[in-house]
């Protein structure tokens, strides 16, 4: 079998020595660096040859990749690299690893074109001067042959082992067995869809409710489905750290009907701030023990890494730390030759993703489970937006070097001038202006020329605007109609004038879709899972899914009997009436518990309205015990508030739709029968929304707008919130939807096909609070 690998794949892997260095950083970003590729190019002479596709064997060994350019005149093949600041700051090892791809790429041009000689160029493109530095060697064909043959030999015994992995993984897949005695119930059709998706080549979007287990219900399927679908690796991403728990748990459940020979390479991908060893280190050599000699003591650390069957955060740190390098660094090393990728949706998602850009740059057949993907269309709008404070760069200017004073007072002006003319407290524009872009633009040079020639100079305050500077413009580069560049003005504490203490400037996307289309272009295959994706259309719309998008409504596994469904009708929640809600929905909630005593969640839509609830509650019902959700609760609080469920106490929580405790949180059993929710969960009515809306009127359709932005979202984080009720086939519990809202026909449709809904009077109340009880129901 032959293995096939980039020039690029090929030379990181034989050419790096010495140690990690990320001094020479932040690099262009893709667009900088495609228009310093043409901006070379541009100056070439007629016949002038671009982006060569090329390939050599080895052995059982298949070379190939892309030439930046070759120059026929002149004989002179180009590698071009593009980069900002000092170009003498490039290290040593870097500047060999050029080299070595250029000579690759110098030898099979001279295969390919039968050549006795070429001269190999490494050209260095300044993309802030405009300026090139072009370095030249001539070298005989029989050289380069050589060094061809000396790269192929120190990659050689890992591609062996690559292939005899590979060949038995495949092996050992095409016979796994279900981990499980039985199928659960709509489990079976999940599996089956998503492995149709697979051999078709087609991403699906599956609606699964919670109880079925999807995670191995994808999980098992995709894997099946490697062998005959050709694919290299699955990424398994997630919003959240519990989503990656339990498809590690899965994984390992699947992993133990594998033979040893088989076995898969899992990884667990965890953020750089939760791995780092030495964050009060810069990322060298001379300030960092594991970044010194890095890619010496790398080799030994890979091989031992992919012997492990399991590499999750734990297990990744104890081999790195053996070897004596970095675990993140590590970890982004191993990403390469791991069978499964379990990690955050950022690492395919974002811009800057790795993922994405091995997948890429290595050409790689991949299958991606997206789990609880409703979470994937407020994650990717932050991920394609950027803010950048005022506020920030005042503080900046105080405490900045001498160097950059005149600049960050320049940007300041620039800054102000900006929001001049704004009268209103928030304004949404579409396009930048192009004055500050200019400004910002000029300080981000000299800032990060700053950064490059005095490494040492650890100014964090600095380091982290200057990234959000660059981030704020690489969103600039790509611009458009999917997003919108507002200005938000903050009130001084010391005047009234608007505005007098900053204003946050906000490149803000609304429609997530034109990036993450291409995502789902460069995999063979990616299946979105959740149990709330209905309707179907607004997340295929929202996301750049493909127009041949399978779509799947799974089976429920639970009976109507087990959930019963009330809508209250007689009471509005709406913001005019919250006031009159008060004390019905305090009445509903104490005559449901006094019948039967237990535990209960009641949502609502604020914390401002779930204090004034709790207060009438506790008011009316003295006895019945109460737990109430606060604002930035830190992680011990929030297992306080889950522990009052699990230890044989009854009372109701009141917790904030949408929040930590509407989803992600397993509850079974007795530990909660019920749920109240006073709410539709819409977002609010404000100007940011308002521009969403007519974002998503004019890209999707007039009748779209108000659902797609308010509606859709409000009610999935309904039906998310009612489904902490039932988790199990066992479960038995009761919901109660509160508000005449939910009885439109509109709003029924959106809930699930398996539930059952009664309505439910208003329970009587005092004679002193009956005039409220007429007012409600007129």
């Amino acid at each position: 079998m032959t293995y096939t690998v980039s020039v690029r794949a090929l030379c990181e892997f034989t050419a790096k020595s010495g140690d990690l260095d990320l001094r020479f950083t932040p690099s262009p970003s893709a667009q900088e660096g495609i228009e310093g590729h043409a901006a070379v190019r541009a100056k070439r002479a007629p016949g002038y040859q671009s982006e060569i596709s090329l390939s050599g064997e080895y052995k059982n060994l298949l070379v190939r990749g892309r030439a930046d350019g070759y120059d026929p005149a002149l004989n002179r093949v180009e590698e071009i690299k593009t980069f900002r600041g000092q170009l003498e700051a490039v290290p040593a090892n870097h500047r060999a690893l050029h080299w070595a791809q250029a000579k690759v790429y110098a030898h099979l041009l001279c295969v390919s074109r039968k050549l006795p000689e070429i001269q190999v160029a490494l050209v260095y493109y300044d993309i802030v001067q405009r300026e090139e530095t072009v370095l030249v060697q001539t070298c005989q064909a029989a050289i380069l042959e050589e060094f061809f043959a000396q790269q192929s030999d120190l990659f050689i015994d890992w591609a062996e082992q690559e292939v005899c992995h590979r060949l038995e993984r495949d092996r050992e897949l095409q016979t796994l067995p279900f981990p499980h005695q039985t199928f659960r119930r709509g489990q079976r059709q999940l599996a089956e869809t998503v492995y149709k998706a697979a051999r078709q080549n087609r991403c699906l979007m599956a609606q699964a409710p919670t109880g079925i287990g999807k995670t191995i219900g994808t999980l098992f399927p995709l894997l099946k489905a490697c062998p005959t679908a050709k694919l290299d690796k699955i990424f398994f991403l997630t919003a959240k750290t519990s989503g990656r728990q339990l498809a590690l748990d899965a994984l390992s459940t699947i992993g133990n009907k594998l033979n040893e020979s088989g076995r898969l390479r899992v990884q667990e991908l965890t953020a750089k701030d939760k791995t780092c060893e030495h964050p009060d280190k810069a990322c060298h050599g001379e300030s960092c023990a594991l970044a010194k000699g890095f890619y010496d003591r790398l080799p030994a650390a890979r091989l031992d890494a992919v012997k492990a069957a399991r590499l999750d955060k734990a297990a990744l740190r104890q081999i790195a730390l053996e070897h004596e390098v970095c675990p993140y660094w590590l970890g982004q090393e191993l990403a390469k030759w791991s069978d499964v990728i379990v990690g955050d949706y950022n690492y395919f998602f974002d811009s800057s993703a790795s993922l994405y850009s091995l997948t890429s740059n290595n050409q790689w057949r991949v299958g991606i489970l997206v789990d609880e993907a409703h979470n994937l269309l407020e994650r990717a709008r932050k991920m394609y937006s950027a803010e950048l404070n005022e506020y920030d760069l005042n503080a900046l200017r105080q405490s900045a070097p001498a160097a950059l004073k005149k600049t960050l007072n320049s940007l300041a002006r620039s800054w102000r001038d900006v929001s001049r003319d704004q009268l209103a407290s928030y304004r949404a524009y579409d396009a930048i202006p192009t004055k500050f872009h200019t400004a910002l633009l000029k300080a981000s040079v000299v800032i990060t020329d700053y950064l490059a020639e005095d490494p040492h100079d650890v100014n964090l305050a600095l380091q982290r605007f200057n990234f959000d500077v660059l981030h704020f413009l690489r969103l600039a580069e790509v611009f458009g109609s999917h997003s919108v560049f507002d200005i938000s003005l903050t009130p001084s504490a010391s005047t009234s004038r608007r505005g007098a203490s900053g204003a946050k400037l906000c490149l803000r996307n609304l429609i997530p879709a034109p990036f993450l289309e291409t995502r789902f272009t460069a995999s063979e295959t990616a299946t979105l899972f959740s149990a709330t994706l209905s309707p179907w259309e607004f997340y295929r719309d929202t996301l750049g899914l493909p127009d041949n998008t399978a779509w799947v409504d799974v089976e429920s596994p639970f009976d109507a009997e087990q959930l019963k469904v009330r809508i209250v009708e007689q009471v509005s929640t709406r913001y005019l009436h919250r006031a009159q809600s008060l004390a019905p929905i305090a009445q509903i909630m104490g005559r449901q518990y006094l019948e039967q005593p237990g535990n209960y969640l009641s949502y609502f839509s604020s914390f401002e309205y779930l204090e004034q609830a709790a207060h009438e509650f506790m008011h009316r019902f003295p006895d019945i015990p109460v737990w109430t959700q606060i604002r930035s609760m830190d992680e011990a609080a929030k297992e306080q508030f889950l522990d009052r469920f699990k230890t044989n106490r009854c009372g109701i929580g009141f917790a904030v739709l949408g929040g930590a405790f509407a989803e992600g949180i397993d509850l079974p059993g007795q530990q909660l029968i019920g749920a109240f929710v006073s709410t539709l969960g819409l977002p609010q009515v404000n100007p940011v929304n308002e521009r969403l809306k007519q974002c998503m009127s004019t890209t999707f359709g007039q009748r779209c707008g108000y659902d797609y932005t308010y509606l859709y979202p409000g009610i999935q984080k309904v039906v998310q919130a009612a489904g902490r009720v039932i988790r199990s086939n066992t479960d038995r519990g009761v919901l109660y939807l509160i508000d005449d809202r939910f009885a439109r026909p509109q709003v029924r449709r959106l809930f699930p096909a398996w539930w059952e809904i009664q309505s439910a009077p208003v329970p009587a109340l005092p004679p002193a609070d009956r005039s409220q009880q007429n007012m409600l129901l007129i």
